[in-house]
């Protein structure tokens, strides 16, 4: 994901509100909606004048047509690059003129939209993103400015081998998805967009029927409800069709990308879980245990600390909208990286044959539990939060339960999850780089 961000607040008083808001565990999350009929979740605070918002549009860069991959996401760049008779410096002027904050991004499942402001200027701010979002001006001037930035992106990229071995890796497992080449395109398939194909983009992203909303702060039920009406009231009611399930090819076995350089960046994986079954929760606390807790995971111990193998291994669930895998990260110099992979196979056939301790699971769930009120420390996190909640599909009542629901899950369901689930025979890797003793095993 490329992220275009526009961050525009001067005002020393608005800085300090951000940082002294409190850490809250509670959150009263309101289920609202519009006369128009949009739906939104609402958590009302007051004691600070201040309201963050989040706009998610489901499809993302996945709605590109496959010869003009890369129009979402330069699209999106072009959102802050005005609208009407303002120009990109007209419009971040007004902006900070009202002391707001406007962010876009662009990712393989969804358009974020995020706005930022005071109270007391929230008209002429919502007036502001409405036009950004439903008539940038997509100047000739701003697209090349805008792709040119975009190419140098993807310039650098064509040198880093850690972003070689993630495109290679998504090509393997997604092939001809969307899922299986850069969001952001290819220098190629930049260079060739049309402003014909970026309105089209902004066609088959911006409508009502993908659009999830939350808000929080100094607003009410009824202000919000006249707020999103007039800032997504003239949107279309329909976008593009989304993209269907992704097949994956995950066959097992290593791929090699010759790359010069003296260390070998990996990327493996495996099939993953969706977060809505049942068994999601005690297979999140088994990554935790295997590779996303630190140094205190298994896969750290093994490599790093036992052996000095890299200094860092990590691995995670990713659920997207249309694929699931669980996928991990390495980095060794090329005369061990064989080595640090045969640790991760026999790590991986281990916990799964073996399972994990108990020390294990409650060092794991004192962490998870413990770090989770932590993430509610502002307005902002508290409304990204919450519109991912919707997103994934998560009861207004998460915030409060998820806790409960990471304690509730037991040894025996986390070992179970790791006999049904971890699949070493599955497990594949993708090396950039010049490893010694290391060849591929795949065609």
């Amino acid at each position: 994901m490329r992220l275009f961000r526009s961050v525009l607040i001067p005002a020393l008083a608005l800085v300090a509100m951000l940082a002294a808001l409190p850490a809250r565990a509670g959150v009263d999350i309101q289920e609202i909606t519009t006369p128009g009929g949009i739906d939104a979740w609402l958590v009302e605070e007051h004691s600070i004048p201040f309201v963050a918002l989040e706009l998610r549009f489901r499809g993302g860069t996945s709605l590109d047509a496959p010869d003009r991959r890369g129009a979402v996401n330069l699209m999106t760049g072009l959102l802050e690059e005005g609208t009407g008779d303002m120009d990109a410096r007209d419009f971040a002027r007004a902006t900070e003129e009202i002391a707001a904050e406007f962010s876009y991004g662009a990712s393989d499942d969804a358009v974020s939209v995020s706005a930022r402001f005071l109270t007391e200027t929230r008209d002429e701010a919502i007036e502001l993103l409405r036009a950004s979002i439903t008539a940038p001006s997509l100047t000739p001037e701003a697209i090349e400015r805008v792709r040119a930035q975009v190419i140098a992106g993807l310039n650098s990229s064509l040198k880093d081998p850690g972003t070689i071995a993630r495109n290679t890796f998504a090509s393997l497992v997604f092939g001809d998805h969307p899922y299986g080449s850069p969001s952001d395109g290819t220098i190629e398939s930049v260079s060739a967009l049309t402003r014909d194909d970026l309105l089209a983009a902004h066609k088959a992203v911006f409508a009502r029927d993908r659009v999830y909303i939350s808000a929080v702060g100094d607003i009410t039920a009824d202000e919000l409800s006249a707020l999103l009406d007039r800032l997504l009231g003239d949107l279309p009611e329909t976008g593009a069709p989304l993209p269907g399930r992704a097949d994956q090819n995950l066959p097992g076995g290593i791929e090699v990308i010759d790359f010069d350089t003296p260390q070998s960046s990996v990327i493996f994986g495996q099939p993953g879980i969706d977060r809505e079954d049942p068994d999601f929760f005690a297979a999140y606390i088994l990554n935790h245990i295997i590779g996303g807790g630190g140094f205190e995971s298994r896969l750290m111990t093994e490599v790093r600390e036992k052996r000095g193998l890299t200094y860092g291994v990590y691995t995670y669930l990713s659920d997207k909208d249309n694929g699931e895998i669980w996928v991990g990260s390495v980095s060794s110099a090329n005369d061990r990286v064989a080595e640090t992979i045969e640790v991760i196979r026999e790590q991986w056939a281990r916990i799964r044959n073996e399972g994990v301790s108990a020390r294990e699971l409650a060092d794991a769930k004192t962490y998870i539990t413990g770090a989770y009120p932590l993430r509610f420390d502002g307005n902002g996190p508290i409304a990204n939060i919450a519109v991912g909640m919707q997103i994934d599909g998560f009861p207004k009542d998460y915030i409060a339960t998820r806790n409960d629901r990471m304690n509730a899950v037991t040894l025996e369901d986390v070992n179970r999850v790791a006999r049904e689930l971890l699949d070493p025979d599955k497990l594949t890797f993708v090396v950039v780089g010049r490893p010694e003793g290391l060849s591929s095993t795949l065609n």
